[in-house]
């Protein structure tokens, strides 16, 4: 039977809840398999698993609960096995490669920050900063709306005029976050947002964290800041040997991902 994987412990993690609901209707049970000093997080995979919003909140909820205790290499949705025996083999043949993971990422976790531009704020702010832009648009008021010309000219310069702030917030966000995160990285993929970060932070200092994005938003009214953790460091688990290189035969493989 294939097993549904929602990540990678040590094999002397603390025992699992007795009654822990993984993925599927019903819930399949999630029990552990170790091999060697290593433990995979699983439970039976159901036929034909799809991302739907049971099984996503299933496995966000596995693994909330299984790090609580001691860290865990989350895997993202989806990832199943063949069978138990193919799920050992990966685990002794990376066992080195999943220990240094473990070691790097125990205490860390991991937060997702998105940031968009207010259209209206941003609008404003961009007529009223932007000298020749509040010129041209009080020359086409006092003119009834201005020429064609003269509007379409003020609609490229306003949208230009938004691009560059665009860019210019997406580098003040990065660069004021920054310092307080061991690391961080592109976010999951997304759409709408002029900024997608995530960041890898010692749980002892999420609230450094915490503050500079509350600090940013303040003095930033424009901008849609949305933060969203403490997760598991999803983007933070890289594939062995090179996280771009193929993953083992055995592997953990993704099931499709069109969301339902």
């Amino acid at each position: 039977m294939s097993v549904y994987v929602y990540g990678i412990a040590r094999a002397d993690h603390p025992a699992l809840p007795d009654r822990m609901d993984g993925v599927g209707d019903p819930p399949r049970p999630v029990r552990s398999l170790r091999e060697g000093g290593l433990a995979a997080v699983v439970s039976d995979c159901p036929p034909d698993l799809r991302p739907k919003r049971r099984d996503l909140l299933a496995h966000q909820q596995v693994l909330s609960e299984a790090s609580a205790s001691d860290v865990v290499l989350p895997l993202r949705f989806g990832s199943v096995s063949e069978d138990e025996d193919a799920v050992r083999e990966v685990l002794s043949e990376h066992a080195d490669h999943y220990r240094d993971q473990l070691s790097e990422l125990e205490g860390r976790v991991e937060y997702n920050v998105k940031a968009a531009h207010r259209e209206d704020a941003v609008l404003h702010q961009v007529v009223m900063e932007e000298p020749e832009i509040q010129s041209l648009s009080a020359a086409n008021q006092a003119a009834g709306g201005g020429s064609h010309q003269d509007r379409l000219r003020l609609g490229e310069m306003v949208a230009q005029a938004i691009r560059d702030r665009e860019v210019r917030d997406a580098r003040n966000l990065e660069e004021a976050l920054a310092p307080h995160a061991e690391r961080y990285c592109p976010g999951p993929e997304g759409t709408g947002w002029l900024a997608n970060l995530s960041y890898l932070v010692g749980r002892e200092a999420t609230e450094d964290l915490l503050l500079a994005v509350e600090e940013l938003q303040e003095r930033n009214p424009h901008l849609d800041i949305q933060l969203s953790g403490p997760l598991p460091p999803y983007s933070f688990v890289t594939a062995p040997d090179d996280a771009a290189a193929p993953a083992p035969e055995n592997a953990p493989r993704p099931a499709p991902q069109n969301a339902e």
